[in-house]
């Protein structure tokens, strides 16, 4: 194996999960739109996916704006990606939009519904454009996937 492959492997990958308002209340609140999975057992079941693929996490859930641009802004150089669900900052967060581009960082944005057969105003995403992709609609399914997409991403960088 050569110097560089070694070096590669032996980088610590790490990924940061942003969990954006309100996530806090899944398995409570609108059981209709978001079901009975718990933010922890998203948690768990995106800690278990990563392991699988060598990945560490660090997930955060944040109410606040705020918070949440200044966690993508330290991600520089110490995350390879982000995982983000901005929640309803999807649909009014140019900060949140500009932390993500100023990153640098590959980023996938998941939505537990489809945000496209909802109402009008979820329909449009403010943050898609800084992030490489987009899934939505599958429920947890939703996080696996965009943590499969991204860490496929960032094998390629």
């Amino acid at each position: 194996m050569s110097a560089k492959r070694k070096s590669i492997k032996g980088k610590s990958r790490k990924i940061l999960v942003i969990h954006g308002p309100n996530l806090n209340l899944l398995g409570a609140r609108e059981v209709n739109v978001y079901g009975r999975t718990t933010i922890a057992e998203i948690n768990r079941r995106l800690k278990d996916a990563a392991a699988k693929l060598n990945y560490t996490l660090r997930v955060v859930q944040s109410n606040h704006e705020g918070e949440i641009v200044d966690l993508i802004q330290g991600a520089t150089n110490k995350y390879q990606g982000i995982l983000i669900n901005p929640a309803a900052y999807t649909h009014t967060s140019v900060a949140i939009r500009d932390a993500l581009m100023a990153s640098n960082l590959p980023s996938v944005e998941v939505h537990l519904s489809n945000i496209y057969q909802r109402e009008e105003f979820r329909q449009r995403s403010l943050t898609v454009g800084a992030c490489v992709g987009q899934i939505a609609g599958f429920g947890m399914d939703s996080y696996l996937l965009g943590l499969q997409a991204l860490t496929s991403v960032v094998r390629t960088i």
